[in-house]
């Protein structure tokens, strides 16, 4: 087992460390055995995006070098939903959407964890949330949190501005008891998270020190952004996601082609699991050489979320469709009927995030069908458009879909 100061150490390394409430204090835990961590993933959605990478691959590492890994799917905790980082109240879901979703995130959240083996838990938190007695949880709990140190808090600032609702002001309480069961139950002493989290973490460490009289850690990662200032995994379509019936393996494999050559480099350390000596060679290629290290980073991040034979796949489908070798059948397909106009098939292939800006790519002369390039946003699919192994649809010069015939 590394020590606690090597741990950290390739931690920051790789971009992972933004703020430590007592680094020396948990250098020293890290060193003395193996530490149980944990990682929160409210199940808003049926499958995490690409920015929920950060945390997971930063479980990963903990895990490879020996410490045992808590995923908290928060089944409770979504029922009130966080603020942080919100300018409005999130959308309130049912007991059976959130069940569903939790679900479908689980598997994703093995895929990061494989090396802990039976060692990595996955939790959800409405097991110890939902049967709460109100009353006897504010007299216990609810006592110990200032008020006034909760406005100062970065997550409630924001909101305070277009409101703050009662139930969202629960949310960081909620969190610090998730981190003091977590402890009696299982002994974790370290919650890592997004720097947005910060507050709610400190909060479930000074919760755990009055309660239990124990020091218990917080790490918080940066909030990652494009070198252009953009969200991570946001798209002209939208949202990259880890399902692959949300995001294809090939348009995954995409995104991190296509990533600003100013990231690469971040992300590669940041994104995979590859070894550090290698990411600096990657990175150090410039001008058209930087493609190898991009095509390195997006079969290393699809290879991780959906396996090595789909990664493979990916690579040949970006190879056959972009290097001149014709698409195959590798590239995701959608079916589509003749006379359909190309702005509303931009928008249904999911090329396009809406039919307004289906238009707009239309109108800034990114849209092809096969080698006809498209010119009015009244412009039709045709039926010699449409050969026997379908027509590729290109948005712009990235992002294209094969497109065959219904029937």
């Amino acid at each position: 087992m590394s020590s606690g100061a090597e741990i950290l150490a390739i931690l920051r390394e790789r971009g992972f460390v933004q703020q430590i409430n007592d680094e020396a204090g948990l250098s020293g835990l890290l060193g003395r055995g193996p530490v149980t961590f944990y990682c929160g993933f409210d199940p808003t959605a049926s499958s995490l995006h690409v920015g929920s990478m950060v945390p997971l691959v930063a479980m990963g590492h903990l895990a490879r070098a020996g410490h045992r890994p808590i995923a908290v799917l928060g089944g409770g905790t979504t029922m009130i939903g966080d603020p942080s980082g919100k300018t409005e109240l999130r959308q309130m879901l049912t007991r059976e959407t959130i069940a569903a979703n939790a679900r479908a995130i689980e598997p994703q959240v093995r895929r990061f964890l494989g090396d802990a083996g039976d060692r990595a838990l996955l939790v959800d938190n409405a097991d110890w949330l939902l049967p709460l007695n109100y009353i006897e949880f504010l007299r216990d709990i609810g006592r110990h949190f200032s008020v006034n140190r909760m406005l100062a808090a970065e997550a409630y600032k924001l909101r305070l501005e277009k409101g703050l609702s009662f139930i969202e002001f629960n949310y960081q309480i909620l969190q610090a008891y998730d981190f003091l069961t977590l402890k009696r139950r299982h002994g974790c002493l370290l919650q890592i998270g997004g720097d947005d989290q910060w507050g709610n973490i400190l909060a479930g460490a000074d919760l755990i020190r009055r309660l239990d009289q124990a020091e218990a850690f917080a790490l918080t990662f940066p909030l990652i952004t494009t070198a252009a200032g953009a969200k991570m995994g946001k798209t002209a379509a939208g949202a990259v996601w880890l399902a692959a019936d949300r995001t294809s393996p090939f348009d995954f494999y995409q995104y991190f082609v296509n990533v600003d050559d100013r990231d690469v480099g971040r992300f590669l350390k940041l994104l995979t699991f590859l070894p550090m000596n290698e990411i600096e060679k990657l990175a150090a290629l410039q001008g058209a050489e930087l493609r190898v290290a991009k095509q390195a980073l997006a079969f290393a991040a699809t290879e991780i979320v959906h396996g090595k034979e789909a990664a493979e796949s990916a690579q040949q489908a970006a190879q056959a469709a972009f290097g001149g070798g014709g698409a195959g059948e590798l590239v995701p397909t959608f079916e589509a009927t003749v006379g359909v106009k190309i702005v509303d098939l931009l928008a249904a292939a999911g090329l396009a995030a809406s039919k307004s800006a289906a238009r707009r790519l239309v109108e800034q002369g990114g849209v092809k069908v096969g080698d006809r390039k498209i010119s009015s946003v009244e412009d039709m699919l045709k039926a010699e458009d449409v050969g026997s192994d379908g027509v590729l649809l290109h948005a712009g010069k990235k992002h294209l879909k094969r497109i065959v015939l219904k029937g």
